[in-house]
This record gives C-alpha cells, structure tokens and sequence, in this order.
C-alpha cells in the first residue's frame, strides 16, 4: 500500500522534511516513489510547500496519508481556497 508520509532530511537540530509517496513497507529514509512538496519546522509562518494535484492523484489512487501531511494537506487547501 502506499502512503503519504514525511522523509526527514537536514543535520541534527536543523530538520526538515520532504513529503512523499512511498510504500508503505519501506523504513522512513528509504526510496521513495515521488516528492510531492516539503515542510520545515525551523521557518515561521508557512513553513510548507504542497503540490495539492499530486496529492490529490496519490489520494485518488488510494494512498493513507499519516496525521501530519494530512494536517498539512489540510492548510494547503485552505490556503488555495483563499487565494
């Protein structure tokens, strides 16, 4: 099964992450199948960039996005409906 999850990246104490499609098997680090946006706990303000059309197509597909890029998929849209 594929999910949508965050890969952490960066040095110690520097985070951040890419959020991406991967299978739901692989460890955290590993391959993954695609990149659809990243996220940066060190930034204020919108610390997030999202690709909403490749979530929505791993959506579609049947992905499981974890409580975090769902929260953040969440704001995304919020945020585009604003615009």
């Amino acid at each position: 099964m594929v999910s949508l999850r965050l890969t952490r990246k960066g040095t110690k104490d520097r985070p951040y992450y890419k959020i991406v499609a991967v299978d739901s098997r692989k460890r955290r680090d590993g391959r993954y199948i695609e990149q659809i946006g990243t996220y940066d706990p060190m930034k204020d303000g919108d610390n997030w960039a999202v690709d909403l059309e490749k979530a929505d197509k791993w959506l579609g597909c049947g992905a499981k996005p974890s409580d975090t890029v769902n929260s953040i998929i969440r704001k995304a849209r919020t945020a585009a409906a604003s615009a």
